[in-house]
């Protein structure tokens, strides 16, 4: 299976014959093309022409976050496996609007179930988690009867607001507390967490899309406009609860994660240089982490269950079979 390559340190990184390296003042670092499929780069590294022909020949991303952690863009090669006709038929659904919020809908539906889900598997290791089950269940009632796109993003807002509630239940640290959600910056250590961790599954979902013939250009739950990608956003509302959450749980539960692992920065709190490694090791173990895929009868990982996920946007797109989002066992 191929891997994600992380690059913390600073330094450029070029092409070598038929490899990658990167070059610093700690020496030179050989990264085979044979077995890499993305790179994610929070280092300040330089890059040349030559090495972006050569990724779009070896078909890899190139993703960027700066100095804080924050997403900041990718360099996505030549589709190798675009397809006019899908992205006619995501144009289609995109247009038509009882097929876009079907498809929204159904987005959401399936981030609300993996929340539940979480929330289950913690009430049955007796976190006192009842009542926040019981209004998002509640709250779930009303998703199919959205008038609008923006009304159906209200509701999933709310639910994930009692949802981030429930955080201190599960967590019950005091280094680690939800107050409120924030993003640019995060206010505190728990936000600066539920903010890294997105993004990564964000650009994950995003490197996965490559490999499939839809665009990512075009979502359906988030707004297709000047912004470079949102179908990644769409596919990520359902896998958030399921790996980004569950990472962050099992990082600060298993004290893993601590205190000195934050900076205060930008009038706000984000993870240094150590805190990145440590979430990003975990991250890494979810997606490689494999579970009985009940309609294969066979084992696959995370990051390969989000690949049949868009397998199956395809199917519904071309009217080849209805689209069900996944629903972890668990």
């Amino acid at each position: 299976m191929k891997r994600t390559v992380y690059i913390f340190s600073d330094g450029e990184l070029k092409r070598k014959d038929n490899t990658l390296c990167l070059i610093n003042d700690e020496g030179k670092k050989f990264i085979p093309v044979e077995n890499t499929s993305e790179i994610m780069v929070f280092g300040e590294v330089s890059i040349n022409k030559r090495l972006l022909e050569f990724l779009t020949e070896s078909q890899i991303i190139l993703h960027f976050f700066n100095y804080y952690g924050y997403y900041v863009g990718s360099f996505y090669p030549r589709e190798h496996l675009n397809s006019g006709y899908m992205i006619l038929k995501q144009a289609e659904f995109y247009l038509d609007f009882e097929k876009r919020i079907n498809l929204a809908i159904k987005f959401v539906q399936g981030g609300v179930e993996n929340i539940k889900k979480v929330l289950t598997y913690y009430l049955n290791r007796e976190k006192p988690l009842g009542e926040f089950l019981e209004r998002i269940t509640n709250l779930e009632e009303s998703i199919t009867n959205s008038k609008t796109i923006e009304e159906l993003m209200a509701i999933e807002g709310n639910i994930r607001d009692h949802y981030y509630q429930s955080f201190d239940i599960i967590l019950d640290n005091e280094h680690f507390v939800f107050q409120s959600r924030t993003k640019r910056p995060p206010k505190n250590r728990l936000n600066a967490l539920i903010s890294f961790a997105n993004s990564l599954v964000y650009t994950t979902c995003l490197s996965e899309i490559y490999h499939t013939h839809l665009d990512p250009r075009i979502g359906f739950l988030h707004t297709t406009n000047f912004r470079r990608f949102s179908l990644n956003l769409d596919i990520a509302e359902i896998f958030k609860p399921i790996i980004a959450d569950r990472v962050i749980f099992n990082l600060v539960n298993k004290n893993i994660i601590k205190p000195q692992h934050f900076e205060k920065k930008l009038d706000g709190v984000v993870l240094n240089q150590k805190g990145k490694q440590l979430l990003i090791q975990e991250m890494d173990n979810r997606l490689r982490t494999t579970l009985k895929h009940r309609k294969l009868n066979r084992h696959v990982s995370y990051r390969q269950i989000i690949r049949l996920e868009l397998y199956k946007i395809q199917k519904h797109l071309m009217g080849e079979q209805e689209y069900k989002p996944f629903v972890t066992s668990w």
